[in-house]
């Protein structure tokens, strides 16, 4: 038996996750809010571009203020951005901007949507974004969360007119106003309304200009209103506006950790602007009905509703058990009522033309959240731990099931349900205020169960779209439970079904419990000992591949695939591993073609018949989960000719980037530096120092450690910096010193990846040796060609090449490089820690030229990748 897809789509709706339930049970004055919230019927879709550029302050106030079905609509998960964190980028950014999103969710109350749109990177012209995006499946899945949903007002974070913000942005206007206007229409992507029906909203609003002072101009239209969003939540007295300033502090990948730019209790006026539908004068929800009178037959339950609210008692809820469940009863009804007549030929009378008429997504969604004030009213827990976070497919799951009740109001647990395995478990007990009933039960997780991979990344997609298999999952932030389960109680004559799913239960150091979602994972992990190899063309390399045993006694094989022109040798090698955890270095030979080429290797192992190609990469940080991913294991093999000067490279970590590594594979030998190394004895050896990206924004240990950096180039040796962003964040340290001359940073970008190259100093060293730079060798880079051009500089530098995106002026600082005494200093805005983890070959050619600058040609190594 499956989840009926309504009730998955109003758990989904409610950001529920069974882990939750015994981690979070709700105070009475949060379900005195929860009553306030079931009274309500009036909902906001908020929608923007990335993570970060929602309203929290709005959306806190919406939700918890007002009590409204709010939600957030990201239009991408931040996939593009870069990371202050660690070196987590594009894939494995966007799981934990996701994830910091769903945490900033829980903080301001709102809900969490996604398209299946890819953040790209920056973008100058919405008519590019449109253009790297699919346009139609985007607006598609803009529609479908509005059908969904049911939102009375969509606002959207910027205008749909052209302006000085990033392409996504615009382009999130200019899809949400033509969604707007196409979710209510039946000849609008008719696929979806099998499963839901067309809802037009009352209005679209465009919000701003306010905070972050990113709004529209006022002048794109004459109506316009203003609301005061100043208030104290009433749950926990927090002011909207402190609410606000911890939600947004989750967005820590991006700088804010510490943000506190709303954290104040005064209010601070919102302004919106109508772009399309009926007019609002004194408040954005103005001729919508937010009773439950807009429901046929709902006038009832409003008023019940209002009566429970009336006589609800802090220090009784369980007094209000009795009206809940004649409350239940006559909800149940209404549904089952509206069910029968959506059914029928004829549709039900109602003043509401047919795209207003709220249907079931919502009311499935209020019926599990009127069981969520029962269950905390009952004081009623279940939790089901298992003894490991992770299983495998086929594999017995120790389960142990307890259920908890505070109060005295008679409460029978009936059964567990296993929906995957459409089975049901009933052994009736009737539980006893204040003791736990627990039953254990062994289940195998079925041999299909796929593993666990966030749903948007189970297949490979294009730079501009994820590919999703399950239309139901689109717009969904995050995957359901790998194995639900559903708790039977029987309550006044009622049956209740508390969603439930296994978890892990553990504290941490600070005696928090950690409640970890059961993931399913392959027997053994499969991991390439590097994630990119170079081949001089023509030469065989030996590629490592490690087996780790996730279960004991993993047997099998381990085949290495390449495709055509690649040869791979032996076929096959066999493998055990007795322990969890033993692991096993498996080398194969590869051979690459005669020609410069690129190719994707990928390994798979075959145990017991069944084929494994997963890696493991786990994602932990204090903020947000536990996230596992699992993609499949592969190699990027480049063929291409390259010739190294000098041996001996110190690397100096920024923000995280891979650049060390694909530095070693260019035959370096690599030295990770710390800030404490940064004396003129230590750097002695070295013939290049690397700076990763943005180390002056994240690093306080430089300022006072660059004397030692300038005298190491000064006595012979080549400081290549990478990008940094300007100095204009209140966090950042200081980027006006990090050049022994005079070096003046910018916003300057240049975002299109093809944008031609124009050489400005052809002869130079850095472009002619070892080896000789061509247009050819700016060909097939990824995202852009790079940020935060310097647009200032000293006369010492001399600017290598200029680019520009379209209409715009060329911008020449991306490459400049100095002579300081008997060395070179390089400051770089290129894009290397995209380009250099992606492979592309003119990217190594280039950036071998700014390691080998100075160093004699004796020490010239070509084919040094053999």
């Amino acid at each position: 038996m499956k989840l009926p897809r309504l009730l998955l789509c109003a758990l989904a709706l409610a950001g529920w996750t069974g882990a939750s339930q015994a981690a979070d049970p709700l105070a009475p004055p949060a379900i005195l809010q929860e009553l306030r919230s079931f009274r309500q019927m009036g909902s906001v879709l908020y929608i923007a571009a990335h993570p970060d550029d929602e309203n929290t302050q709005l959306i806190a106030y919406l939700s918890r203020g007002r009590s409204y079905r709010t939600a957030y609509l990201s239009l991408t998960r931040g996939d593009g951005g870069q990371n202050v964190l660690g070196a987590e980028l594009d894939e494995e950014l966007g799981v934990i901007r996701t994830q910091e999103l769903l945490a900033a969710r829980r903080i301001d109350g709102g809900r969490q949507f996604f398209t299946r749109a890819i953040d790209f990177g920056f973008s100058k012209d919405y008519r590019e974004t449109l253009g790297i995006w699919d346009r139609q499946q985007v607006l598609a899945d803009i529609v479908r969360v509005i059908r969904s949903f049911q939102p009375d007002v969509v606002i959207t974070r910027f205008s749909p007119q052209p302006g000085n913000t990033h392409g996504h942005h615009t382009a999130s206007a200019v899809l949400g106003l033509e969604a707007f206007k196409l979710a209510g229409d039946t000849n609008a992507f008719p696929e979806q309304l099998h499963t839901l029906a067309v809802w037009q909203p009352k209005r679209i609003l465009v919000n701003g200009p306010g905070a972050f002072g990113r709004g529209p101009d006022p002048a794109t239209n004459t109506t316009g209103l203003r609301l005061d969003v100043s208030g104290t939540d009433p749950v926990t007295g927090e002011s909207f506006s402190e609410i606000a300033a911890r939600s947004r502090s989750m967005h820590q990948t991006q700088g804010f950790a510490n943000f506190s730019g709303f954290g104040n209790r005064g209010g601070r006026p919102e302004s919106f602007q109508l772009l399309d539908g009926a007019p609002a004068t004194n408040d954005i929800l103005d001729g919508v009905d937010t009773t439950w009178g807009r429901v046929r037959g709902g006038a009832e339950i409003g008023q019940r509703t209002d009566q429970l609210i009336a006589q609800f008692t802090t220090n009784d809820p369980a007094a209000s058990v009795p009206a809940l469940l004649e409350l239940r009863g006559r909800l149940n009804a209404l549904c089952a009522s509206l069910r029968t007549a959506e059914n029928s030929s004829a549709h039900p009378d109602s003043s509401e033309p047919l795209a207003r008429r709220v249907g079931a997504p919502v009311l499935e969604e209020k019926r599990a959240q009127l069981d969520r004030i029962l269950q905390a009213c009952l004081g009623l827990s279940v939790e089901t731990t298992v003894p490991q976070a992770e299983a495998v497919p086929g594999e017995t799951l120790k389960l142990s099931h307890t259920a908890k009740v505070s109060s005295s109001v008679p409460v029978r647990w009936l059964a567990v349900r296993y929906p995957s395995l459409n089975q049901e478990v009933s052994r009736p007990v009737n539980l006893r205020a204040g003791e736990a009933a627990s039953r254990e039960a062994a289940q195998t997780l079925p041999a299909n169960t796929p593993l666990s991979q966030p749903y948007w990344l189970r297949r490979d997609h294009s730079p501009g779209m994820f590919r999703v298999d399950d239309s139901e999952r689109i717009g969904q932030p995050e995957n359901l439970p790998a194995f639900p389960i559903d708790q039977v109680f029987e309550v006044g004559g009622q049956t209740l079904v508390v969603p439930d799913e296994p978890v892990l239960a553990s504290t941490n150091e600070a005696k928090d419990g950690i409640r970890r979602r059961l993931d399913v994972v392959a027997p053994v992990s499969l991991k390439f000992l590097s994630e990119i190899r170079l081949f001089a063309p023509g030469s065989a390399r030996s590629v490592e591949i490690e087996a780790t045993a996730v279960r004991a006694g993993a047997e099998g094989t381990l085949q290495l695939d390449a495709p055509a022109g690649w040869s791979v040798a032996p076929a096959s090698k066999s493998f055990r591993l007795g322990s969890v955890g033993d692991r096993a270095r498996l080398e194969f030979s590869v051979t690459a073609p005669s020609t410069p080429d690129r190719a994707a290797l990928k390994a798979h192992a075959t145990v017991n018949g069944a084929r494994f190609d997963s890696q493991r990469i786990e994602i932990r940080y204090a903020h947000i989960p536990v996230q596992l991913l699992q993609p499949p294991a592969r190699l990027l093999a480049v063929g291409l000719d390259l010739a190294v000067r000098g041996r001996e490279v110190g690397y100096l970590p920024g923000a995280g980037d891979r650049v060390a590594e694909c530095v070693e594979q260019m035959g370096y030998k690599v030295t990770q530096l710390t800030g404490a190394d940064l004396t003129a004895e230590r750097l002695q050896g070295f013939d290049a120092v690397i700076v990763g990206i943005r180390a002056f924004n994240v690093r306080t240990d430089l300022a006072g450690r660059l004397p030692a950096l300038f005298g190491f180039v000064e006595a012979g040796g080549t400081l290549i910096e990478q990008y940094n962003r300007p100095n204009n964040r209140a966090n950042d340290s200081d980027t006006n010193r990090l050049a022994p001359f005079n070096l003046h940073l910018s916003n300057d970008r240049v975002t299109d990846e093809t944008a031609p190259m124009t050489f400005l100093a052809p002869d130079h060293p850095a472009l002619t040796t070892p080896n000789r730079i061509t247009q050819a060798d700016f060909a097939d880079w990824v995202q852009e060609r790079g940020l935060y051009f310097p647009n200032e500089w000293d006369d010492h530098f001399t600017p290598l090449l200029a680019c520009n995106d379209p209409g715009e002026s060329p911008k020449k600082g991306g490459l400049l490089v100095a002579q300081y005494g008997h060395g070179y200093f390089v400051y770089t805005s290129l894009a290397w820690f995209r380009q250099l983890p992606a492979g592309v070959p003119g990217a190594y050619r280039l950036f071998a030229n700014l390691v080998s600058l100075g160093k004699p040609a004796s020490t010239a190594e070509t084919g040094n990748v053999k």
